[in-house]
């Protein structure tokens, strides 16, 4: 019986998350101010513009302060030596179980604000799809990429 799911991501995901959530609603906010200038003249629609705000501000403190904790407490995974073990989602859970024979190659990604905050994504590609491992320290992710690798290139040579 397998142990369950131990590694989290890194904990400044949350940070990274919510500056890209405040980046986000910052734009939908200017495009709102836009479009809510440009009907101005219709006072009749006034109602509609106080619920259109109250919607965004809402919808900025679930996106900026509430979905990237909880994004991170259920993000976790594992690898063995046959296969990755990722299990991630709010609402959802997902699990996905990829051999490590189906492995084609492996990335590590760094944006702006992953960067900033030392850290990186991993990317794993199979043949029929992508997954990822958002947000680790960067060495770590430099040492998931090299281990991956190896055992996808390990578990090719057996088949």
């Amino acid at each position: 019986m397998r142990s369950r799911l131990e590694h989290y991501i890194d904990e400044r995901a949350v940070r990274v998350w919510r500056l890209t959530a405040l980046v986000g609603n910052g734009f939908a906010v200017l495009l709102y101010a836009a479009v809510a200038w440009g009907i101005s003249s219709l006072r009749s629609l006034m109602w509609l513009h106080a619920v259109c705000l109250g919607s965004l501000m809402l919808l900025a403190f679930f996106t900026v302060i509430v979905l990237p904790k909880l994004r991170w407490q259920r993000w976790r995974y594992v690898i063995y030596e046959e296969e990755i073990d990722l299990q991630h989602g709010v609402v959802i859970t997902t699990k996905t179980l990829i051999p490590m024979v189906r492995v084609q190659h492996v990335d590590v990604r760094q944006g702006p604000f992953l960067r900033r905050y030392g850290l990186a994504s991993v990317e794993i590609t199979t043949a029929a799809t992508k997954h990822e491992i958002p947000a680790v320290a960067y060495e770590e992710a430099e040492q998931l990429r090299m281990q991956l690798s190896k055992l996808a290139r390990a578990a090719t040579e057996d088949v």
